[in-house]
């Protein structure tokens, strides 16, 4: 019997955040038609890292590519291992980041990608959102550095 091999797939995700009539705000992007997720919310601006890449600047690129932002004033918020698989074969390393200061105003540049984008209260996020960044979100205030999803019993 031959073990299956085991992958690593690194992912960069960006929550731009503000202040709202209901406490902090932030701003998500409705999936298109994607392979993964169709329909949901998530992240305004994510992606995988790219070979050679840093996931400080996989987020930078990203909320370039995506929303056509720059000069970020990024924050590391914490980063997830997480799973779908039983057994594991394939097991991401999510890097989360937020972001309050940025130029330019956020649009949908991957139209085929994204079919919306709006800020929600992070105490009333969209039905449906992708469950992995409905857990990140959860925990975004929470000072937890490490989080897992995927797991019978999850820490964090």
């Amino acid at each position: 019997m031959t073990a299956a091999a085991f992958a690593l797939v690194p992912a960069s995700y960006v929550y731009l955040l503000r202040e709202g009539g209901t406490g902090t705000e932030v701003l998500l992007q409705q999936r298109g038609a994607v392979p993964y997720m169709a329909g949901f919310w998530a992240a305004a601006a994510a992606g995988h890292v790219e070979p050679g890449e840093t996931a400080y600047d996989a987020a930078h690129r990203e909320a370039l590519e995506e929303l056509a932002i720059a000069d970020l004033s990024l924050e590391f918020a914490f980063t997830m291992q997480r799973t779908q698989f039983g057994p594991p074969i394939e097991e991401r390393a999510d890097f989360f980041f937020t972001a309050r200061s940025w130029s330019g105003e956020p649009r949908i540049v991957e139209t085929g990608k994204a079919t919306a984008l709006g800020w929600f209260p992070l105490t009333d996020l969209p039905e449906p959102t992708v469950p992995h960044e409905a857990h990140a979100l959860a925990h975004l205030f929470s000072g937890e550095r490490y989080l897992t999803f995927g797991w019978p019993s999850p820490r964090g």
